[in-house]
């Protein structure tokens, strides 16, 4: 089981916006980055993320689950650009702003803290609990399966 961090501008697309989509879900489309898109091709449907605010809030505010795998980006004209699915699932109790996970010893390796430019990335198994624990959830609660 892998983990992902899905990073969003809330004034182009919140985490409201996200859970209004319901189960359904909604395309993480858009993103125009070789590596982040090479992350989506590697998620399976089942797989759970974080769902980031970037520039305003700058905070870790809930869990997704990927529901559908790569696939064409509706957005790309191009054809070269896939997007996955993504659904909320639960909203941390508390958000877990970028300064507490970089004050955070222990998360020192997180590619938010290395490389917080992109927009998709993976997080490893104990970061998807660190993070859990830090915003009020138990890991095991929002884990797939």
């Amino acid at each position: 089981m892998a983990y992902w961090l899905f990073k969003s501008e809330p004034h182009k697309w919140s985490w409201d916006d996200q859970v209004k989509k319901g189960a359904s879900g909604q395309e993480w489309d858009g993103v125009r980055n070789y590596q982040a898109r090479n992350f989506m091709r590697q998620m399976k449907a089942g797989e759970r993320g974080f769902f980031y605010h970037s520039n305003e809030g700058k905070a870790v505010v809930g869990v997704v689950e990927i529901v559908a795998e790569a696939h064409p980006d509706s957005t790309d004209e191009s054809g070269k650009w896939e997007c996955v699915d993504i659904k909320a699932v639960a909203p941390l109790k508390e958000p877990v702003s970028l300064e507490t996970i970089k004050a955070d010893e222990r998360l020192s390796d997180m590619v938010l803290v290395k490389n917080s430019r992109l927009s998709v990335q993976p997080v490893s198994d104990n970061e998807f609990a660190m993070i859990c624990r830090l915003g009020g959830l138990v890991a095991d609660d929002v884990k797939a399966g």
